[in-house]
C-alpha cells in the first residue's frame, strides 16, 4: 500500500467518525449545563468539576478532528492487520455474535425484557429517600448542647467540664475542647447557654472492632443525658455553612414569624409537641425567646420627691454600684488603662445586698435603695431574633437514621392543620438543609428538559435526520436502569451528588450510541453499494447479515468507549478518606448506567435499527442511508 492510499483510507475513516465524535463531545459538555446553574453550596462544590470537564472536552473536540488524523498518519504505518488478527477481539466477537443473534431472533422477548427492567427501575428510584448533599465525614464531631437561658457563668463552666470529662471517657476520642458563650469576634453571637465542643477522633484503625461514627455519637448522646440540657450533634464545617447560609445551626429549622414574642414562643412549643415522635427527628429543640433574667429597678418618683432626690441621683448610684463608673485613667509607658469602680461580685449577685445599697440624701443622710425604687428579678427575652422585618422564633432539629426529604415530608403532614389555624400576621417556613434541597431540585427540574432538547439538537446536526438522532437519544432512559439499581442496592439517598452522576451519565450513554449508529449506517452503505438500493435486490436476510456485521465487526471501539469510562470510575468504589463519601453517590449511577446503556446499545439498538430498515424497505421500496458529508 502506497503512502497516498494509506492517507486516503485514514482520511475516509476520520470523515466517517469525525462528525459523530465531535458532536458526542459537545453533547457531554451540554449535559453538564445544569451543574453550571446550581447555586449556593452545591454550586461551589460541583462548579469546578463542571468547568474542568468542559474545558478538557472542548479541547478534546477540536483535537479529535484536527490533530488526531495527523498523528494517525504518522504512527499508522507498516503492515496493517484486520480486527480478526487480535485474539481478544476474536474472543469477544465469538461471545457477542450468538447473543446478538438470539436477540435479533427473539425480538419481542428482548424488547419486553428491556422495557420491564426500565419499568422496575422507576419505582426503585421513587422509593429512594432524598437529601440535599451526602453527609461528608469531616473526621470530627461538634457537640452543641443548649441549656436554659438564665444559666450562670459558673454553672456553664461546671457543666462544660463535666461534659468534656464524659466525652473523653470514650476510647475513640482523641481530644476534646469545649467553649461556652461567644468567641472574641463580632460574628459569633452565641449566648452563654449554648456551648460548642469540638471532638477530635482517633484514626479509624484504633477504633473498637465493628464500631462506626454513628455508634460513637449514639453512645455519647446516651451518656450525656443531663437534666435541663438538650443535646445537638453535628460537624464543625457543615455547622458553620448552615449558620452562614440559612441562619440555622441544625440540619432543619422551622422559622416562625410574627409580631409578638410570647405568641411566637407558644406557637413554637405547639409545633415541637406535634413533631415529637417523628421517625428520624433528633435533637428537637425550641430556641427560647423568653427565659432571660433581668434586674429590674423601677424608681418611685413620689419617694424620691420626699427625700429631695432626682432620677439622675438614683441612676448615678445604680450605675456606679452595679455597672461601674470610670474614675480616672492610668498611664503605664505607652499604654493607657481606665480605672473602673463598682461593687464586688458577691454584692452584685445578691438581690438583698442590692436593695441595701445606700443612696446619699442632702437632708436625711444615707438611705437604702429599696426606699426609693422597686427592685426585682423579671423575665425577658434572652435574645431577640428578627428576619424580614419580623420577629422570629425557631424550632430546630437534626435528621439521623433517615433521609432528609421523607422526614420533613412527614413533619409537614403533621403540621398542615396547625398552619391553617395560625393567627393573622403569623406564618412559618422551612429552612436549613431542606431549603437548599428545594432550591436545587427546582433548578434541576427546570433545566433538565432544556438539556435534553439541546442534546437532541446536537444529535440532529450530527446525523441530519430525526430518526438517527432518536436512536442515540433512546439510550438515555435505559442508562437510568443500571444507575437506579446501583443507587438502590448501595442504599444511597437521592441528592445533588446523585443528580450530577446521572447528568454525567447522559453524555456517556449518548456518546456510545452515536458510535453504534455510525457503524450500522456504514454497514448499510456497504449493502447498498453491493446490491443497490431496492427491495427487489435486498432481502430481509441481507439486512440481518449486514446489521449483524455492522454491530459485531466494530465491537472493539464500542467496548473501548465503555471501558475508558469504567476504568476511571470503578476505583472510586474502594476509595477511602475524606471526600470519598461524596464521590460515591456521583460514581454509582455512572457505573451502573454505563453497564446497562452499553448492553442496550450493543443488543437492542441493532435490533431496533434492523426493524426500522425492514419497515423502510417494505413501505418505501428502498433504504434511507446516512452518508458521511465532507
Amino acid at each position: 500500500m502506497t503512502t497516498a492510499e494509506r492517507i486516503k483510507i485514514i482520511e475516509a475513516s476520520c470523515k466517517q467518525v469525525g462528525r459523530g465524535v465531535f458532536f458526542s463531545t459537545l453533547i457531554i459538555v451540554a449535559s453538564f449545563l445544569p451543574v453550571f446553574l446550581l447555586e449556593g453550596q452545591e454550586g461551589k462544590l460541583f462548579g469546578p468539576l463542571a468547568w474542568t470537564k468542559t474545558f478538557i472536552l472542548a479541547i478534546d473536540a477540536i483535537l479529535a478532528v484536527t490533530l488526531a488524523p495527523v498523528l494517525i498518519s504518522f504512527f499508522l504505518k507498516g503492515k496493517l492487520r484486520t480486527d480478526d488478527h487480535n485474539p481478544l477481539n476474536r474472543g469477544l466477537e465469538r461471545l457477542y455474535r450468538p447473543i446478538l443473534s438470539w436477540c435479533v431472533t427473539w425480538r419481542k422477548t428482548t424488547l419486553i425484557i428491556n422495557i420491564v427492567a426500565l419499568l422496575i427501575s422507576i419505582p426503585l428510584l421513587l422509593s429512594l429517600g432524598s437529601e440535599f448533599m451526602p453527609p461528608l465525614d469531616e473526621g470530627s464531631i461538634l457537640f452543641m448542647p443548649v441549656t436554659q437561658p438564665d444559666v450562670s457563668n459558673s454553672e456553664a463552666k461546671q457543666l462544660l467540664q463535666v461534659q468534656d470529662k464524659i466525652i473523653k471517657s470514650i476510647p475513640e476520642v482523641k481530644n476534646v475542647l469545649g467553649k461556652a458563650g461567644r468567641a472574641n469576634t463580632a460574628t459569633d453571637n452565641s449566648p452563654i447557654s449554648m456551648t460548642e465542643t469540638i471532638i477530635l477522633l482517633k484514626p479509624k484503625s484504633e477504633w473498637r472492632k465493628g464500631i462506626k461514627k454513628e455508634d460513637i455519637i449514639n453512645e455519647l448522646n446516651a451518656k450525656l443525658q443531663i437534666p435541663g440540657v438538650v443535646n445537638g450533634w453535628t460537624q464543625p464545617i457543615i455547622n458553620r455553612i448552615n449558620m452562614l447560609s440559612t441562619g440555622i445551626r441544625t440540619d432543619v429549622g422551622l422559622k416562625v414569624y410574627g409580631q409578638n414574642l410570647d405568641t411566637i414562643y407558644a406557637l413554637s412549643n405547639q409545633m415541637k409537641q406535634a413533631l415529637q415522635g417523628v421517625n428520624g427527628i433528633k435533637d428537637l429543640y425550641v430556641d427560647p425567646i423568653t427565659g432571660g433574667k433581668y434586674l429590674d429597678i423601677q424608681i418611685n418618683k413620689d419617694a424620691i420627691g420626699r427625700y429631695g432626690l432626682s432620677v439622675d441621683d438614683v441612676n448615678e448610684v445604680v450605675e456606679s454600684a452595679l455597672g461601674g463608673m470610670n474614675l480616672t485613667t492610668t498611664v503605664e509607658g505607652r499604654r493607657r488603662f481606665n480605672v473602673n469602680l463598682r461593687f464586688a461580685q458577691d454584692y452584685r449577685n445578691n438581690l438583698d445586698e442590692i436593695k441595701r445599697t445606700l443612696v446619699q440624701t442632702s437632708g436625711y443622710g444615707p438611705i437604702p435603695l429599696s426606699s426609693v425604687a422597686d427592685i426585682k428579678i423579671s423575665d425577658g427575652p434572652a435574645m431577640i431574633q428578627s428576619e424580614n422585618a419580623l420577629l422570629r422564633g425557631t424550632v430546630l432539629f437534626n435528621v439521623r437514621d433517615r433521609d432528609l426529604g421523607s422526614t420533613v415530608k412527614e413533619a409537614q403532614d403533621r403540621l398542615n392543620n396547625m398552619v391553617k389555624t395560625l393567627p393573622k400576621g403569623y406564618y412559618m417556613e422551612w429552612s436549613g438543609q431542606y431549603e437548599n434541597l428545594i432550591r436545587a431540585e427546582h433548578t434541576l427540574k427546570v433545566i433538565l428538559p432544556i438539556v435534553l432538547i439541546i442534546i437532541f439538537a446536537c444529535l440532529y446536526f450530527a446525523f441530519h435526520t430525526i430518526r438517527e438522532a432518536f436512536f442515540s437519544l433512546i439510550s438515555i432512559p435505559f442508562a437510568l436502569i443500571g444507575g437506579a439499581y446501583m443507587v438502590y442496592f448501595f442504599g444511597v439517598h437521592l441528592s445533588v451528588a446523585v443528580a450530577v452522576g446521572f447528568i454525567a451519565l447522559f453524555g456517556i450513554a449518548v456518546e456510545t450510541g452515536i458510535v453504534m449508529v455510525i457503524y450500522l449506517n456504514d454497514a448499510m452503505q456497504q449493502l447498498v453499494a453491493l446490491k443497490g438500493n431496492s427491495k427487489e435486490t435486498i432481502t430481509k436476510e441481507d439486512l440481518r447479515i449486514y446489521v449483524m456485521n455492522g454491530a459485531v465487526k466494530r465491537l472493539r471501539p464500542k467496548l473501548m468507549t465503555v471501558c475508558v469510562a469504567l476504568f476511571g470510575l470503578v476505583p472510586v468504589l474502594w476509595a477511602t478518606g475524606t471526600g470519598s463519601d461524596v464521590m460515591l453517590p456521583i460514581v454509582l449511577p455512572m457505573i451502573g448506567g454505563v453497564l446497562t446503556s452499553s448492553t442496550h446499545i450493543l443488543l437492542v439498538t441493532p435490533l431496533i435499527f434492523l426493524m426500522v430498515k425492514e419497515y423502510e424497505l417494505k413501505k418505501h421500496g428502498k433504504l434511507e442511508v446516512l452518508e458521511v458529508k465532507e
